[in-house]
């Protein structure tokens, strides 16, 4: 076997290797959320990572509206509706109008869907400086490497 061919095989194997860790390790992140939001006492609150991530969509460009959601988060504006109606009926959102526009909804964070809304945004931070802490060990010019790859596997995992 070719030594060119060998170094793709070795890091094709790594590759599958990062995805399962990845899987699992997101696993035990909503997993480790979840109790944090049962701590805070956070009650009703679903145990899907999504929903999560659209109080966090919500929290950072309120007030936002279904299609500004959707469009951010690169979803169907049905899903959107749906986890939208289901947060307002927990009461972890309220829907609003504008003063210029009575037709369009806008969802807000609730005190509930703030605490949520802090409480994953601390954990990001945490999550960022754990990340920047590993990545210490590489040079600069390591890192434009790094970064040159995870762009190329993102654009390639989603051309799929």
């Amino acid at each position: 076997m070719e030594m060119k061919d060998r170094s793709k095989q070795l890091l094709y194997e790594q590759y599958i290797r990062f995805l399962h860790v990845l899987e699992s390790q997101k696993d035990k992140e909503i997993e480790h959320f979840l109790s944090i939001v049962q701590r805070e006492s956070i009650e009703k609150f679903s145990s899907n990572l999504t929903t999560v991530h659209v109080i966090d969509c919500i929290g950072r460009h309120e007030p936002i509206n279904n299609t500004g959601i959707a469009e951010k988060m690169n979803l169907s504006k049905a899903s959107i509706t749906k986890i939208g109606n289901k947060l307002l009926e927990e009461g972890f959102v309220k829907r609003t109008q504008m003063n210029d526009n009575k037709k369009e909804s806008y969802f807000r964070l609730s005190p509930q869907g703030k605490k949520v809304f802090e409480l994953h945004e601390r954990l990001h931070e945490l999550e960022a400086e754990r990340f920047y802490r590993f990545l210490d060990k590489y040079s600069e010019e390591e890192m434009k490497v790094i970064h040159q790859f995870l762009q190329d596997s993102r654009i390639y995992i989603e051309s799929r």
